[in-house]
């Protein structure tokens, strides 16, 4: 049995993926209408922060894994310590939880990064932009943020007294002068088995998602395989069990650097449900429960991946008649979330041999989902 913590889309999605295999779900989620609890049958309801409810969730799971990055590292240290396999393991999720220690980190085995360094005051802010080209800066919030959440690109001292309000160490990095953003996903069983997706473009909105294309257009092959083999070493370098996500900036001199690093199923990997051949769902999957891993390989020359964010139009069902009669290549993947503005209530996925078709069709259904356009 696989336990997973948190009970969001990603939960939902990976359920989804292990239904075929047989795979039977636990589910530690916040509440009954969380996007998960609504299709796993086996659902605790609790408090991930809670080492006493853990524990009584881990009975009888074979291997905990998680929606999200959020679990106290020193709670899943105590569950190792019971003989509880996570995965992954803690030493490696803290990467992914804590800014601050992930750049150190990365530092230390030579990957290449955008400068930066923790800050101590507003004024240290300033420091830190004159020690290179200036303002703007990106501050960072080392914990919680997620979906552009405890991101600030401030232009002055003044601008950088808010990240320092939250009360938590603040990271500073120099704003990246960046074509396009790309992300390298991999997947990596405790044997040391690891596959590597297509790198993709993926195109952010206020933070957020918006879009991911697959294979990145355009990429110099060599490029493209330093991103993957990048993200491969990290894996290893870091212990990874399960799926990595390696955000990256490419940069105008023709340069990658890694951006971020997500420890669970990623957005920018909802595109291989329908446009590969095992989708980082399930491969999460195999992974975590030692399995051998599937085939990454595309099925198609392009696929694209665009967000539906909730706009002001609930009825989907009327939606769906009209995107499904349209187009019906078009695959739909709804998370059973009640729509409000701005927030991710679903994707479509569409792939093909022509890119520019392949795009305007999953911008058009996306759209007409969001109520953005009416026809």
């Amino acid at each position: 049995m696989v336990g997973m913590i948190g009970g969001g889309q990603l939960a939902r999605m990976a359920h989804q993926a292990g239904i075929p295999l047989g795979i039977r779900f636990k589910l530690l989620a916040d509440t009954p209408q969380d996007s998960a609890s609504q299709v796993v049958s086996d659902v605790v309801l609790g408090d991930y922060r809670d080492l006493d409810t853990l524990r009584r969730f881990a009975a009888g799971c074979d291997v905990i894994t998680f929606d999200h990055e959020h679990v106290p590292t020193e709670h899943l240290r105590a569950l190792q310590a019971e003989g509880i396999a996570v995965r992954p393991g803690p030493d490696a999720l803290v990467n992914a939880q804590d800014k601050g220690v992930m750049r150190a980190k990365l530092d230390s085995i030579g990957v290449p990064c955008p400068r930066h360094r923790i800050v101590a005051d507003p004024a240290d802010v300033t420091a830190f932009a004159n020690e290179g080209s200036g303002y703007p800066v990106v501050l960072k919030t080392v914990r919680g943020g997620y979906d552009g959440k405890g991101v600030w690109v401030v232009d002055d001292e003044t601008e950088a007294q808010a990240p320092f309000l939250a009360g938590v160490p603040v990271l500073a990095e120099e704003k990246v002068d960046f074509v396009r953003e790309l992300a390298a996903n991999v997947v990596r069983s405790p044997s040391g088995q690891a596959v590597a997706y297509p790198v993709v473009e993926s195109v952010q909105e206020n933070g957020v998602c918006a879009e991911v294309t697959a294979p990145a257009p355009d990429l110099d092959p060599a490029l493209s395989d330093e991103a993957q083999q990048l993200a491969l070493r990290i894996a290893g370098e870091l212990d990874i069990t399960g799926h990595l996500a390696v955000e990256l900036f490419q940069t105008r001199d023709g340069r990658i650097l890694v951006n971020e690093l997500a420890m669970r199923p990623h957005n920018s990997g909802h595109w291989t449900q329908d446009g590969s051949v095992t989708s980082q769902f399930e491969n999460h999957l195999r992974a975590v429960l030692d399995l051998p891993l599937g085939d990454p390989r595309p099925r198609a020359k392009w696929t694209v991946m665009v967000n539906v964010l909730g706009g002001d139009y609930p009825d989907m069902y009327r939606a769906f008649l009209h995107c499904m009669a349209r187009d019906p290549g078009l695959r739909i993947h709804m998370y059973g979330k009640d729509v409000k503005p701005g927030r991710k209530v679903g994707h479509v996925n569409v792939f093909g041999d022509d890119l520019d078709d392949v795009r305007e069709r999953a911008r058009h259904a996306a759209a007409y989902l969001r109520g953005t356009i009416t026809e």
